[in-house]
């Protein structure tokens, strides 16, 4: 059985983690059959599909990848009545735009909150991810990847949670990262997060807010389903080592 694809070439993930990475494109309109011998050309090869691309899941599997993670994307509507986000926000906390000063506690929560995820062993080193998100909330915080992050604080000014989003078009926005900070666990602020983002969509009007999580995240399965986002789409990461068995 055989895949086609394009391969492309991560820079900038190869640079950042030190080894070559590249990932399988099956959207292009000119494809070609992958060979096990280009793949041997990169520390790590990966490839998303959909959770219901089974023909492509045993071509994959036959060229040596394994499975990472799964992931499933929800999408919001926005503009409709929603009473479990609009009640979410108390009036002892308030929403905040994350400014420099903040990232370096931003950065310190992501990297240990976002420890697990698919950049993962064995072929990813320990910390590989957590780096990766401290980076990506620094960038959301400076406007240079995610377009801005907010800040669920106390009334003191201690922070709670921080939830990323991103511009996507003038109808939609995408929620990057979305995490409560270590030691505020058990106080709702899950929803508190969904509710500024909700807002902030509303202000920006958008109709629509994405996000996505890894499978094994039932908390955050759980937060989007009861914020009312429904199930949009369902994938799977998968990688291939270099020289991986077939």
């Amino acid at each position: 059985m055989s895949v086609r694809a394009n391969i492309d070439h991560l820079q900038w993930e190869s640079d950042f983690f030190g080894r070559s990475t590249a990932k399988l494109d099956f959207t292009a309109q000119q494809t070609e059959i992958i060979l096990e011998s280009q793949l041997d050309d990169y520390a790590i090869t990966q490839a998303k599909i959909s959770a219901g691309d089974i023909e492509r899941l045993d071509g994959l599997s036959q060229l040596g990848f394994s499975l990472v993670e799964g992931e499933v994307d929800f999408a919001l509507t926005i503009g409709t009545e929603n009473a479990y986000l609009n009640s979410g926000l108390l009036v002892t906390e308030r929403v905040d735009i994350a400014v420099a000063d903040e990232i370096p506690a931003l950065r310190q929560a992501a990297e240990q909150v976002f420890s697990q995820s698919r950049f993962r062993a064995p072929w990813y080193c320990n910390g590989d991810s957590g780096r990766f998100y401290a980076l990506w909330i620094e960038k959301a915080v400076l406007g240079t990847f995610d377009h801005t992050c907010l800040l669920v604080k106390e009334a003191s000014g201690a922070i709670l949670g921080f939830v990323s989003l991103r511009h996507l078009d003038d109808d939609t926005a995408r929620i990057g990262l979305l995490a409560v900070m270590p030691g505020a666990n058990g106080r709702g602020i899950g929803r508190k997060l969904m509710s500024a983002a909700w807002v902030w969509c509303k202000q920006h009007q958008k109709r629509q807010l994405n996000v996505a999580t890894q499978i094994s995240n039932i908390a955050a399965l759980n937060l989007y389903s009861r914020s009312g986002a429904a199930v949009a789409s369902t994938a799977y990461w998968l990688y291939r080592g270099q020289h991986d068995s077939i």
